[in-house]
């Protein structure tokens, strides 16, 4: 269970955490963290075969039926949830008119879509719990730039959820966004070269922004991280 009251003499275990993308990436380092801490995380992702050692559950995050399914299963194996992380996000660069629109209609119904269902289904646990979500945005949930407008689209999305969930909320769960730039992690493996980064020395360590995410979630009952920017000290994604 969550200590609220965490002090420096009393290490901090953040509870029952359920992650989506815990199978790799982000959400893998979340998972560890969360481990690490004394809690344990529950994975949700579409592919959950690198997953060892915790429960996880195989769910497309864009399927509303399958979440609230998964996330209901995952809540009753753990008698409640205390936390929320929504690693989950996918991609599709190109310009507007060269991305087909199933394609860009599923980076949406992933990252925004994906986020609002998993966070609906969890809403009485974590309200029960008193509970934190973390949604996890991006540098391009703040900046817009060319041939990502599906990817701008949905973490300028999750912004705004985010932003109006915390105001709808307030008092009764915590509501964190999470704003991390690029990362070293596989999120780019399925791109083509011109969209892959040629230098990954400006891209942070995963496991840094699970460090914030875990910050975030041992605050004390009262005092919220509403919104955390986190990147390399080089990155140029952001401002």
């Amino acid at each position: 269970m969550k200590s609220a009251g965490s002090t420096p003499t009393t290490p901090y275990n953040p509870g029952r955490v359920l992650v989506t993308g815990g199978g790799s990436g982000l959400g893998a380092a979340v998972v560890e963290a969360v481990r690490e801490a004394g809690g344990t995380p529950v994975v949700l992702d579409r592919d959950v075969s690198r997953v060892s050692g915790v429960k996880c559950l195989e769910v497309d995050v864009s399927d509303r039926e399958a979440v609230t399914a998964a996330v209901q299963q995952a809540a009753e194996t753990l008698d409640g949830l205390d936390a929320v992380v929504t690693a989950a996000g996918i991609d599709r660069c190109g310009r507007l008119e060269d991305v087909p629109a199933d394609e860009w209609d599923k980076v949406i119904g992933v990252n925004l879509m994906g986020t609002v269902s998993v966070v609906r289904a969890a809403l009485p646990y974590l309200t029960a719990s008193h509970g934190r979500v973390i949604t996890v945005a991006s540098s391009l949930g703040i900046k817009a730039v060319s041939d990502a407008t599906a990817y701008c689209a949905s973490k300028f999305g999750v912004v705004g959820f985010s932003r109006a969930l915390a105001a709808e909320t307030r008092g009764q769960i915590g509501v964190t966004t999470m704003i991390p730039a690029g990362m070293k992690t596989r999120f780019f493996d399925d791109r083509t070269e011109q969209y892959k980064p040629q230098d990954d020395s400006r891209l942070n360590d995963p496991e840094r922004v699970a460090e914030a995410i875990l910050f975030a979630l041992s605050q004390p009952k009262g005092c919220e991280v509403r919104e955390m920017v986190i990147c390399h000290e080089e990155e140029d994604s952001w401002p």
